[in-house]
């Protein structure tokens, strides 16, 4: 985990993140019964990884019982699959979807062996030409057609965050609203699915910003807090969910008292010898800006599951499996994860061995954290989705 010092796993518990995202930061009647999953943001790194994620939970029949998925950046193009899928997967009496290889993986791992963001990039540089315009295309092509955000399922709710690059805080985009809580509500958007995805993936500085156009009608009457006029409403710059939130906390953590996160970002590297010159070395000063906000959201919601404020479980891609120190986990040599959790950010293709190691990982990983703190009597896993592959 991209901490100081190691975090190990704890039982359940979590403590209120304090609110930095608006007035509701905590709600008078606290928080509900249901289950949340976070998804984090990381490239087609987390994008794959989650997939393993929820193939597990799928088989645990944890799929079926969430109330609310929230996600960020590579975690978003995971869920917007989930989601557009939702409604065809077909749950049998356990809440297992047989044929979730087909409505989830199937489309995400071709979508894997495809490099969208070179191509993006270079175009962008051209006048009158968006990278993020680019990258949407992308995904319309592979995975989301021209769906809207109200072909979502009503239950659960789908949550997918961009940063608000104006306001500063997160701009949501669910079936029941887009918003950000300084500027305001639209109601039942019919903004596209790949607009709301190439959003909250816009990686900065070249496959940002996402522009919006809205007019000041669009917007519920009173519904922000201190920026609803313009231009902050009607023309509007995104970017990458995970600049504000890269664990996707926020939206579900006022909501839900069993709060299960996923996180696939990347460990910040030492650097022996940072640059020195203007440029780089304020790259460098952002890297350690969002990895110490990245380390103090993850230390407190693992010293809250430890108090009990909240139930679930969290686990890593950076997370040694024995740290969980449940009873018949999948084999996962740290040397080998750690080379998994070292891929580039970057919505570029990935071998099929790869991706197939990157499933089993986040398969193994969310297993063994599911029995040691939600669950102690789930089953143990009989193998790898994918067991000629393993984890490398």
């Amino acid at each position: 985990m991209a901490n100081d010092e190691p975090v190990k796993p704890a039982p359940n518990r979590v403590v209120m993140l304090r609110g930095a995202d608006g007035p509701e930061a905590t709600p008078p009647a606290g928080p509900q019964p249901g289950i949340a999953l976070c998804l984090s943001g990381g490239g087609y790194r987390a994008m794959v990884f989650h997939v393993g994620v929820l193939w597990r939970l799928n088989e645990l029949g944890y799929l079926a019982k969430l109330a609310g998925v929230s996600s960020v950046s590579g975690g978003s193009i995971t869920a917007g699959v989930l989601a557009l899928g939702w409604s065809g997967l077909g749950f049998d009496a356990r809440g297992v979807a047989a044929n979730f290889d087909q409505q989830v993986v199937a489309p995400l791992l071709d979508l894997a062996a495809n490099t969208i963001d070179a191509e993006a990039a270079i175009l962008g540089l051209l006048p009158e030409v968006s990278a993020a315009g680019r990258v949407e295309d992308a995904y319309r092509h592979h995975l989301f057609a021209h769906h809207t955000l109200q072909d979502l399922p009503d239950h659960p709710e789908f949550v997918i965050n961009a940063t608000n690059l104006q306001s500063g805080v997160l701009w949501r985009f669910t079936k029941r609203f887009t918003w950000d809580w300084r500027v305001g509500k639209i109601v039942d958007p019919r903004l596209e699915l790949a607009v709301a995805v190439a959003a909250s993936s816009a990686f900065p500085p070249v496959l940002s910003p996402v522009r919006l156009q809205f007019s000041e009608g669009d917007y519920a009457p009173g519904s922000g807090a201190n920026l609803q006029h313009p231009p902050f409403t009607t023309d509007v710059f995104l970017a990458d969910g995970g600049i504000y939130d890269n664990l996707g906390l926020e939206p579900v953590w006022k909501r839900y008292d069993t709060i299960l996160v996923s996180d696939a970002g990347k460990a910040m590297a030492f650097d022996e010898k940072p640059k020195t010159d203007y440029l780089l070395q304020s790259l460098r000063v952002l890297d350690v800006i969002q990895n110490q906000v990245h380390a103090l959201r993850t230390r407190e919601l693992v010293s809250s599951y430890k108090a009990k404020e909240r139930q679930g479980a969290f686990w890593g891609i950076n997370t040694r499996i024995a740290d969980y120190q449940a009873t018949g986990t999948l084999p996962c040599p740290p040397d080998k994860t750690a080379q998994l959790a070292a891929i580039p950010t970057r919505l570029g293709a990935l071998p099929q061995a790869t991706q197939q190691q990157l499933v089993n990982w986040g398969y193994a990983v969310c297993d063994a954290a599911m029995r040691a703190y939600v669950d102690t009597t789930l089953p143990a896993p009989t193998g790898f989705p994918y067991p000629a592959q393993g984890i490398g």
